[in-house]
């Protein structure tokens, strides 16, 4: 049967966190938040889609994803995705909607909604975990799914078929990953509102389940952000990696002063260290503390915005979330023209990993990104009907059909 859209809905879905639990030196009070596009068809299946907010405006990103949805609807799922780079950039260049990003803010999280929303329900109408589909398709076809208009100065699409294509002999050595899963890294054991105690307690708790690695929020205070680094790096221990994350609390002057600070705590990258579009006080960071490595990516919203960070060097680390920018097939754009100018993509996970585990074992396997780690962030687990499965330390590969993003809660 040919698999029709006939409805899109968008569902405001916000959970409440624990006391201190997503608290960083920015984001003090968070409501970890989903508008969740879900799209309805003539069968059994249905498209679920996620874009991540804090709470307050997830409902204007649910109407913005209402009114953009709306050019899905009669779409047959494979005509639509055969070519779902043009529908991509359609969506963003509404004629008149447009005019509120252009490709940032609530709209782009919008189509991030709706266009992972089409992904999900592409892999489920073919009976397969996403990572499956994408490693399915050839260069050509994985291509044609992506918006590449913008990024011919740095990719254009005839080199992103030649590197998949590339990479596709050696493919075989990088597929045990599917067996020995993908490493992850605990967020959850550093976050700014929890106390001294708590933080050593969750990290030794996060070490002896099989991390390898905990991110620390920074950015509180010169004196506590001190403290703190040295604290987990002592739990730590020196064999295990320890990322410090600021959540552009500081200035380009404070993140340099605060990076000699904390470089005597060896850490293994500090975190979106001033605003995320001054890319320029980025790469005079990267010039002022090397040998000490720079992440960024979180809040970037679009395609565009990481071009400039890569052609500049600005970063060492691309963290791109498939729930910020517009979806899936921006981010493997984006993990492209990472790859090209040689810069690793480890993900902020808004989507608590759900679709990102499936995201890098493409990477790693069609892409050829190194297999570093993958981002954990546990609080919502109870929540999604497949939660991500981590077993000492390690995303193990998911085998449901779809993307791993149905929500208990959303209704049917």
């Amino acid at each position: 049967m040919s698999l029709r859209i006939e409805q899109v809905r968008a569902h405001d879905m916000r959970f409440p966190l624990a006391p201190g639990e997503g608290s960083d030196a920015v984001h003090r009070d968070p409501v970890y938040s989903y508008a969740a596009a879900e799209l309805t068809t003539n069968g059994a299946d249905r498209g679920v889609g996620l874009a991540f907010t804090l709470g307050g405006g997830n409902d204007l990103v649910c109407r913005a994803v209402k009114l953009l949805g709306s050019a899905l609807v009669g779409e047959e799922i494979e005509t639509l995705m055969r070519n779902f780079g043009e529908m991509s950039r359609r969506l963003a260049d509404h004629p008149q909607l447009r005019w509120l990003g252009p490709h940032k803010g609530v709209v782009h999280l919008a189509l991030a909604s709706l266009a992972n929303a089409c992904f999900d329900l592409w892999a489920k109408s073919r009976g397969e975990p996403l990572w499956r589909l994408l490693l399915s398709l050839t260069p050509d076809e994985l291509v044609s799914t992506l918006d590449m208009s913008y990024l011919e100065d740095a990719l254009t699409r005839e080199e992103a078929v030649e590197m998949l294509t590339g990479a596709e002999p050696s493919r075989p050595d990088r597929m045990e990953v599917l067996q020995q899963g993908y490493p992850g890294y605990d967020t959850s054991i550093g976050w700014i509102g929890f106390s001294d105690s708590e933080i050593r307690e969750r990290a030794a708790e996060a070490l002896e389940r099989g991390f390898q690695a905990v991110k620390l929020k920074v950015g509180a205070g010169t004196e506590q952000d001190i403290r703190r680094a040295y604290l987990v790096r002592e739990i730590a221990g020196e064999d295990r990696l320890v990322m410090l994350d600021a959540n552009q609390a500081w200035t380009l002057p404070q993140a340099v002063e605060m990076c000699g600070e904390l470089a005597g705590m060896r850490p293994y990258w500090i975190e979106e260290p001033t605003h995320p579009d001054d890319v320029a006080a980025h790469r005079s960071l990267v010039e002022a503390i090397h040998p000490m490595r720079v992440a960024a990516g979180e809040h970037l919203p679009h395609r565009v915005a990481f071009k400039n960070f890569l052609q500049l060097g600005a970063f060492h680390f691309n963290q791109v979330d498939c729930v910020r920018v517009a979806g899936v097939g921006e981010f493997i754009a984006v993990s492209l023209m990472s790859k090209k100018f040689g810069v690793p993509v480890v993900p902020h996970v808004g989507d608590m990993g759900q679709i990102h585990q499936h995201l890098t074992l493409f990477n790693h396997i069609a892409v050829g990104h190194e297999r570093l780690f993958l981002e954990h962030i546990p609080h919502l687990r109870d929540h999604f009907e497949r939660p991500a499965q981590i077993v000492g330390g390690v995303y193990l590969t998911p085998e449901a059909p779809g993307s791993s993003s149905d929500l208990k809660a959303m209704p049917r």
